[in-house]
Order: C-alpha cells, then sequence, then structure tokens
C-alpha cells in the first residue's frame, strides 16, 4: 500500500508540473504579442507605413498615361495608315494596268487569229490566179472544129469551178473596167488618150485584179484614160 501511494504521489508531481510549464509558455507567447502591438502604434511604424503609401502612390501616378507620348503614338499611326493606303492604292493601280494590258493581248491576239483564219488561203490563192489567168487565155482563142469547141466548153465547166472554189475562200475579182483609176486596186501600164472617157478612167483591162476578203492580193493592170 505504501508503495502505491508514493507512485500517486510522483504522478500527481508530474502533472502539476506539467501544468505550470504550459502556463508558463502562454504568458510568454501573450507578452511577445502584446509587444509586437506596442511597436506597430509606435511613430517609427506609423512612418513607414505611410512612406510606403506613398511609394505606392507615386509609382500609380507614374503609370498615368504622358500626353505627348500619346499624341505622337497617335501620329505614329496615322502616318502608317496613310502609308498603307498609299501602298494598297498604288497596288490597285499596278493590278489594273496589268488588267488592261491583258485585255489588250487578248484582243490583239484573237484579232491576229481571226485575220490568221480569214487570209489563211492567200498563198494558194495567189497561185491559183495564174491557173485562172491562162484558162482565161486559152478561152479567149476562138475555134471551128468540133473538137476544138467540145475541148473549150470543157474548160469553161473547169473554169466555172475552180472561180467558185476561189470565191468560196472569199476570192473575188476586181471590177475595174470603167472605173475611176484607184491606186489601191489597179496598176496603170498605159495611157491612151479617149474623147469617150473622162480622164483618169480605166478603159481597157489587161490582168485582172483580185481581193481575198476585201484584201488586195493582186492590182489590176490597166489602160487609163489620159
Amino acid at each position: 500500500m505504501a508503495e502505491q501511494a508514493k507512485g500517486e504521489a510522483k504522478e500527481e508531481k508530474r502533472a502539476t508540473e506539467e501544468d505550470r510549464a504550459r502556463e508558463e509558455a502562454k504568458q510568454k507567447d501573450a507578452a511577445r504579442t502584446e509587444k509586437a502591438q506596442t511597436a506597430d502604434k509606435s511613430p517609427e511604424a506609423s512612418e513607414r507605413t505611410r512612406s510606403g503609401q506613398g511609394a505606392s502612390l507615386e509609382e500609380e501616378a507614374g503609370r498615368e498615361p504622358d500626353g505627348e507620348a500619346l499624341v505622337q503614338k497617335l501620329a505614329d499611326q496615322s502616318a502608317k495608315i496613310e502609308s498603307l493606303k498609299k501602298a494598297n492604292e498604288e497596288l490597285n493601280s499596278r493590278w489594273l494596268r496589268a488588267q488592261a494590258d491583258f485585255d489588250n493581248f487578248r484582243k490583239r491576239t484573237n484579232k491576229e487569229k481571226a485575220e490568221a483564219r480569214k487570209y489563211r488561203a492567200q498563198d494558194l490563192a495567189s497561185d491559183m490566179l495564174e491557173i485562172l489567168d491562162n484558162f482565161k487565155r486559152a478561152l479567149s482563142v476562138e475555134t471551128e472544129s468540133e473538137d476544138g469547141t467540145a475541148l473549150k466548153k470543157g474548160m469553161e465547166m473547169v473554169l466555172k469551178k475552180l472561180e467558185a472554189a476561189l470565191k468560196k475562200e472569199g476570192v473575188e475579182e476586181i471590177d475595174s473596167l470603167g472605173k475611176p483609176f484607184d491606186p489601191n486596186l489597179h496598176q496603170a501600164v498605159m495611157q491612151e488618150e479617149s474623147e469617150e472617157h473622162e480622164s483618169g478612167t480605166v478603159i481597157q483591162v489587161l490582168q485582172a485584179g483580185y481581193t481575198l476578203n476585201g484584201r488586195v492580193i493582186r492590182p489590176a493592170m490597166v489602160k487609163v484614160s489620159a
């Protein structure tokens, strides 16, 4: 029993010491807290607080936009806009010129193709005119024999077909006899006085002239009245 009593006494003493230690720790914490609050209320702490607020206000004031800088920025932007407008106008003008050049090229090309199709038979027609002349010379010869007459009729048929083929390609004989002399259509190789015709009139066609779709491929050789 005595031993048990001693143990209980020791436990009670330990508990009392622990309670006292906790109480002392609380008192020390309270003292430190009070000291810190007192220091915050001191004039030095207030001055530091005011100084910090002033610095913050100055920084905010420094961030306010500068009027001159803003005007300069607007001027720079306006200049850039004007530069872009001019560049756009120049590009648009260049595009319009290129479009016009392309249209002119297309029209010129189409015209050249149309003329090429229109006058594609010029070389062949020019060569055929000599054959046509020979047929006409042969038919101008008088004949009395039956064979000659039959041959002449055959040649006339061939001549008609040849003239029809040439006309289909746009070849036409120039109507010259009795017409005023035209240097664009006629080649005067002779000149003769004539009381029946005015001066400068075609009075005889020595060699027929021809046009191909309105273009002269051979002028008519003519005799003109003086």
